[in-house]
């Protein structure tokens, strides 16, 4: 069994995903000139990055990637996307995505689930609010029709959503080691950039504990859905 993954810069990779899924992964590369499937193999992760989901000029390949995410939701394929990625699901699906009104939500961050998640093949492993990793100063201002809300937030309501059966949109970096985000506020020029770091170096445990059963539940839902 494989996932499909799109990684969309050399910084933004699967993280402690790698380690946690238990499935084989390949990586298709497009800013390196990798061509992005038509269609994806057991399963779809769409990883994160610095473009803006609607900057097809800059990033040529995100309409392949759009319609990639189309495809699958419409075909059942287990699809997870992250950040960038659950923003790219938003448009192609019909939601709406914007600059966020509120600016950069960056660090260690609470977010909380909403009663549906209870009931959801992955998020139900949340109980009570919990610690995720955000770098985003994009927002997904509304969401595909059909789409169920699962995690909410502050400024951001938009946490994360599940649209069909198995596919999924999330807006932070459940993917994310203290060492990847130490590599996205290097050169980012923010003031609070060292105390942004520590904290999410705090928060490790915590990340590991919470976000390590949700990607092995999605991991389940691709071995089910295959040997379906």
């Amino acid at each position: 069994m494989r996932i499909t993954v799109i990684e969309h810069e050399a910084e933004a990779g699967l993280g402690y995903f790698a380690g946690w899924l238990g499935l084989d992964c390949e990586v298709h590369r497009p800013y390196l000139g990798d061509e992005v499937p038509a269609r994806a193999a057991d399963g779809l992760i769409v990883l994160g990055g610095a473009a803006a989901a609607w900057e097809d000029d800059r990033h040529p390949w995100l309409p392949a990637t759009r319609d990639l995410i189309r495809r699958s939701v419409e075909d059942g394929t287990p699809t997870l996307g992250i950040c960038l990625g659950a923003q790219l699901m938003t448009l192609a699906c019909g939601g709406v995505v914007e600059r966020g009104a509120h600016g950069l939500e960056v660090g260690a961050c609470e977010v909380t689930p909403l009663p549906a998640a209870a009931d959801d093949p992955l998020l139900s492993r949340l109980d009570g609010a919990a610690t995720a990793v955000q770098y985003h100063q994009d927002a997904m201002t509304r969401l595909p029709g059909g789409a169920v809300p699962l995690v909410t937030g502050s400024p951001y309501p938009n946490q994360a959503y599940r649209l069909g059966e198995a596919a999924w949109g999330v807006q932070f970096h459940p993917e994310a080691t203290p060492e990847i985000f130490v590599s996205w506020t290097r050169d980012s020029g923010l003031d609070a950039a060292e105390e942004l770091n520590a904290a999410v170096k705090a928060a490790e445990d915590a990340l590991v504990a919470t976000w390590r059963p949700v990607a092995r539940a999605f991991a389940d839902v691709v071995r089910t859905s295959a040997r379906a």
